[in-house]
Protein backbone atom coordinates (compact mmCIF):
# COMPACT_ATOMS: atom_id res chain seq x y z
CA UNK A 1 0.00 0.00 0.00
CA UNK A 2 1.33 2.79 -0.91
CA UNK A 3 1.40 5.66 2.08
CA UNK A 4 -0.23 9.07 1.02
CA UNK A 5 2.16 11.88 0.51
CA UNK A 6 2.66 14.87 3.13
CA UNK A 7 1.86 18.06 1.93
CA UNK A 8 4.38 20.10 1.05
CA UNK A 9 4.63 23.51 3.24
CA UNK A 10 7.00 26.36 3.17
CA UNK A 11 9.57 26.10 5.90
CA UNK A 12 10.03 29.15 6.43
CA UNK A 13 6.21 30.35 7.69
CA UNK A 14 6.39 27.00 10.14
CA UNK A 15 9.85 28.35 11.53
CA UNK A 16 8.38 32.15 11.88
CA UNK A 17 5.00 30.87 12.75
CA UNK A 18 7.07 28.98 16.15
CA UNK A 19 6.62 32.78 17.32
CA UNK A 20 3.09 33.14 16.77
CA UNK A 21 2.44 29.75 19.05
CA UNK A 22 4.63 30.90 21.74
CA UNK A 23 2.85 34.21 21.57
CA UNK A 24 -0.32 32.46 22.09
CA UNK A 25 0.51 30.03 24.41
CA UNK A 26 1.94 32.45 26.77
CA UNK A 27 -0.69 34.62 26.82
CA UNK A 28 1.09 38.09 27.36
CA UNK A 29 3.84 39.90 25.21
CA UNK A 30 7.25 38.93 26.07
CA UNK A 31 10.72 40.76 25.27
CA UNK A 32 12.67 39.16 22.16
CA UNK A 33 15.27 36.57 23.83
CA UNK A 34 12.15 35.18 25.70
CA UNK A 35 10.33 35.08 23.01
CA UNK A 36 12.93 33.82 20.83
CA UNK A 37 13.74 31.04 23.29
CA UNK A 38 10.30 29.70 23.84
CA UNK A 39 9.98 29.93 19.88
CA UNK A 40 13.55 27.71 19.71
CA UNK A 41 15.58 30.27 17.74
CA UNK A 42 17.92 33.17 18.32
CA UNK A 43 16.85 36.83 18.96
CA UNK A 44 19.09 37.63 16.01
CA UNK A 45 16.80 34.77 14.05
CA UNK A 46 13.85 35.91 15.54
CA UNK A 47 13.88 39.40 15.06
CA UNK A 48 13.20 39.71 11.05
CA UNK A 49 10.20 37.50 11.46
CA UNK A 50 8.63 39.71 13.92
CA UNK A 51 9.24 42.96 11.97
CA UNK A 52 7.36 41.38 9.18
CA UNK A 53 4.70 40.02 11.54
CA UNK A 54 4.46 43.53 12.75
CA UNK A 55 4.06 44.96 9.41
CA UNK A 56 0.94 42.23 9.03
CA UNK A 57 -0.51 43.61 12.07
CA UNK A 58 -0.12 40.16 13.44
CA UNK A 59 2.37 41.12 16.07
CA UNK A 60 3.17 44.34 17.79
CA UNK A 61 5.84 45.89 19.85
CA UNK A 62 4.97 48.30 23.23
CA UNK A 63 6.51 51.51 22.30
CA UNK A 64 8.19 50.39 19.43
CA UNK A 65 11.36 49.03 21.75
CA UNK A 66 9.34 47.09 24.36
CA UNK A 67 7.83 43.61 24.09
CA UNK A 68 5.92 42.04 22.08
CA UNK A 69 2.37 40.62 21.80
CA UNK A 70 -0.16 39.58 19.42
CA UNK A 71 -1.83 42.55 17.58
CA UNK A 72 -4.70 44.15 15.90
CA UNK A 73 -5.03 41.05 12.48
CA UNK A 74 -4.82 38.13 15.10
CA UNK A 75 -7.43 38.95 17.42
CA UNK A 76 -9.58 39.89 14.41
CA UNK A 77 -8.70 36.39 12.66
CA UNK A 78 -9.44 35.12 15.98
CA UNK A 79 -12.70 36.50 16.43
CA UNK A 80 -13.78 35.45 12.82
CA UNK A 81 -12.34 31.73 13.66
CA UNK A 82 -14.82 31.90 16.76
CA UNK A 83 -17.96 33.01 14.66
CA UNK A 84 -17.07 30.56 12.34
CA UNK A 85 -17.29 27.70 15.31
CA UNK A 86 -20.68 26.27 15.56
CA UNK A 87 -20.45 24.47 19.08
CA UNK A 88 -22.82 21.63 18.07
CA UNK A 89 -21.25 20.58 14.69
CA UNK A 90 -17.63 20.39 16.72
CA UNK A 91 -18.77 18.41 19.37
CA UNK A 92 -20.90 15.80 17.06
CA UNK A 93 -17.26 14.00 16.08
CA UNK A 94 -16.06 14.15 19.41
CA UNK A 95 -19.06 12.07 20.88
CA UNK A 96 -18.40 9.47 18.17
CA UNK A 97 -15.09 8.84 19.32
CA UNK A 98 -15.95 8.58 22.93
CA UNK A 99 -18.53 6.40 22.76
CA UNK A 100 -16.37 4.38 20.94
CA UNK A 101 -13.57 4.85 23.57
CA UNK A 102 -16.23 4.52 26.40
CA UNK A 103 -18.11 1.96 25.42
CA UNK A 104 -21.06 3.73 26.36
CA UNK A 105 -24.23 6.02 24.58
CA UNK A 106 -22.85 9.53 24.44
CA UNK A 107 -25.18 12.70 23.72
CA UNK A 108 -24.88 16.24 23.05
CA UNK A 109 -27.94 18.23 25.24
CA UNK A 110 -27.96 21.94 24.61
CA UNK A 111 -30.40 24.58 26.52
CA UNK A 112 -33.69 24.60 24.72
CA UNK A 113 -37.57 26.17 25.20
CA UNK A 114 -38.23 23.30 27.69
CA UNK A 115 -35.13 22.57 29.42
CA UNK A 116 -31.94 20.33 28.65
CA UNK A 117 -32.77 18.99 25.37
CA UNK A 118 -30.45 16.11 23.46
CA UNK A 119 -29.85 17.58 19.86
CA UNK A 120 -27.04 14.56 19.21
CA UNK A 121 -26.32 10.83 20.01
CA UNK A 122 -23.63 8.54 19.04
CA UNK A 123 -25.12 5.07 20.11
CA UNK A 124 -22.64 3.00 22.27
CA UNK A 125 -22.25 -0.92 22.61
CA UNK A 126 -24.08 -1.42 25.75
CA UNK A 127 -27.68 -1.12 25.09
CA UNK A 128 -29.70 1.66 27.32
CA UNK A 129 -33.07 0.79 27.77
CA UNK A 130 -34.52 4.71 27.96
CA UNK A 131 -34.89 7.28 25.30
CA UNK A 132 -32.58 9.25 24.44
CA UNK A 133 -33.71 10.48 21.06
CA UNK A 134 -33.24 13.88 19.94
CA UNK A 135 -35.47 16.19 20.94
CA UNK A 136 -35.73 14.70 24.33
CA UNK A 137 -36.05 17.04 27.36
CA UNK A 138 -34.43 16.02 30.43
CA UNK A 139 -35.25 16.48 33.98
CA UNK A 140 -33.21 19.54 35.45
CA UNK A 141 -32.83 17.43 38.58
CA UNK A 142 -32.76 13.91 37.97
CA UNK A 143 -30.14 13.42 35.09
CA UNK A 144 -26.51 14.69 34.86
CA UNK A 145 -27.31 17.11 31.36
CA UNK A 146 -29.97 18.91 33.76
CA UNK A 147 -27.93 18.92 36.90
CA UNK A 148 -25.41 20.90 34.86
CA UNK A 149 -27.65 23.06 32.72
CA UNK A 150 -29.26 23.87 36.52
CA UNK A 151 -25.88 24.95 38.06
CA UNK A 152 -24.30 27.31 35.23
CA UNK A 153 -27.82 28.58 33.74
CA UNK A 154 -29.73 28.65 37.07
CA UNK A 155 -31.49 32.12 36.45
CA UNK A 156 -33.01 30.22 32.83
CA UNK A 157 -33.50 26.79 34.85
CA UNK A 158 -35.75 28.61 37.82
CA UNK A 159 -38.73 30.13 34.85
CA UNK A 160 -39.61 26.57 34.25
CA UNK A 161 -41.25 26.20 37.13
CA UNK A 162 -39.68 22.66 37.62
CA UNK A 163 -37.81 20.89 40.52
CA UNK A 164 -34.74 22.08 40.85
CA UNK A 165 -31.63 20.49 42.34
CA UNK A 166 -30.63 20.81 45.85
CA UNK A 167 -28.34 23.22 46.31
CA UNK A 168 -25.72 20.99 47.66
CA UNK A 169 -25.83 19.10 44.36
CA UNK A 170 -25.33 21.86 42.16
CA UNK A 171 -22.24 23.42 44.74
CA UNK A 172 -20.93 20.01 43.89
CA UNK A 173 -21.31 20.19 40.51
CA UNK A 174 -19.18 23.55 40.12
CA UNK A 175 -16.61 22.68 42.21
CA UNK A 176 -16.10 19.37 40.61
CA UNK A 177 -16.64 20.43 37.33
CA UNK A 178 -18.89 17.32 36.38
CA UNK A 179 -22.62 16.29 37.14
CA UNK A 180 -23.80 12.71 37.78
CA UNK A 181 -26.75 10.64 37.84
CA UNK A 182 -26.90 7.08 39.78
CA UNK A 183 -30.20 5.20 38.90
CA UNK A 184 -32.16 8.45 38.52
CA UNK A 185 -34.47 8.85 36.42
CA UNK A 186 -34.73 5.21 35.35
CA UNK A 187 -33.48 2.58 37.81
CA UNK A 188 -30.36 0.73 36.68
CA UNK A 189 -29.10 3.70 34.33
CA UNK A 190 -26.82 5.97 34.97
CA UNK A 191 -25.10 9.40 33.42
CA UNK A 192 -22.73 12.11 34.07
CA UNK A 193 -22.27 15.31 32.19
CA UNK A 194 -19.20 17.72 31.49
CA UNK A 195 -19.95 21.26 30.56
CA UNK A 196 -19.02 22.67 27.58
CA UNK A 197 -18.32 26.96 27.77
CA UNK A 198 -18.19 29.33 25.35
CA UNK A 199 -15.71 32.54 24.75
CA UNK A 200 -17.70 35.03 27.34
CA UNK A 201 -17.92 31.56 29.61
CA UNK A 202 -21.84 30.68 28.63
CA UNK A 203 -22.86 27.18 29.57
CA UNK A 204 -23.76 25.91 25.76
CA UNK A 205 -23.42 22.05 25.52
CA UNK A 206 -23.58 18.87 28.54
CA UNK A 207 -21.16 16.14 26.97
CA UNK A 208 -23.33 13.37 28.55
CA UNK A 209 -21.79 9.82 28.68
CA UNK A 210 -24.76 7.29 29.42
CA UNK A 211 -25.45 3.52 29.90
CA UNK A 212 -26.05 0.71 32.16
CA UNK A 213 -25.28 0.91 36.03
CA UNK A 214 -23.37 -2.14 36.85
CA UNK A 215 -21.21 -0.96 34.26
CA UNK A 216 -20.66 2.13 34.27
CA UNK A 217 -18.32 4.35 36.52
CA UNK A 218 -19.28 7.60 38.30
CA UNK A 219 -16.53 7.84 40.27
CA UNK A 220 -14.98 11.94 39.70
CA UNK A 221 -11.69 10.69 39.04
CA UNK A 222 -12.38 7.31 36.81
CA UNK A 223 -11.56 7.00 33.05
CA UNK A 224 -14.81 8.17 31.94
CA UNK A 225 -15.28 10.89 33.81
CA UNK A 226 -11.92 11.90 33.03
CA UNK A 227 -12.24 11.45 29.28
CA UNK A 228 -15.87 13.24 29.47
CA UNK A 229 -13.92 16.28 31.22
CA UNK A 230 -10.76 16.23 29.36
CA UNK A 231 -12.95 16.47 26.12
CA UNK A 232 -15.15 19.17 27.47
CA UNK A 233 -11.93 21.40 28.63
CA UNK A 234 -10.69 20.96 25.05
CA UNK A 235 -14.14 21.77 22.99
CA UNK A 236 -14.39 24.64 25.06
CA UNK A 237 -10.80 25.91 24.26
CA UNK A 238 -11.87 25.65 20.83
CA UNK A 239 -14.69 27.98 21.40
CA UNK A 240 -12.38 30.56 23.17
CA UNK A 241 -13.19 29.76 26.85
Amino acid sequence: MVEPKTPRGIQSIEVGGQLLLALAHQGRPMALKDLAREAGMTPAKAHPYLVSFIKLGLVEQDGGSGPYGLGPLALQLGLISLQQYDPVRLATPVIEELALQLGHTVAIAVWGTRGPTIVRVAEGPMPVHISMRHGTVMSLAGTASGRLFATWRADEAATLGEPLPDPAVTAAVREQGLATSRDGVVPGVSAAAAPIFDASGRLVLALTAIGPSPNFDTTLNGALSVSLREAASLLSRRLGH
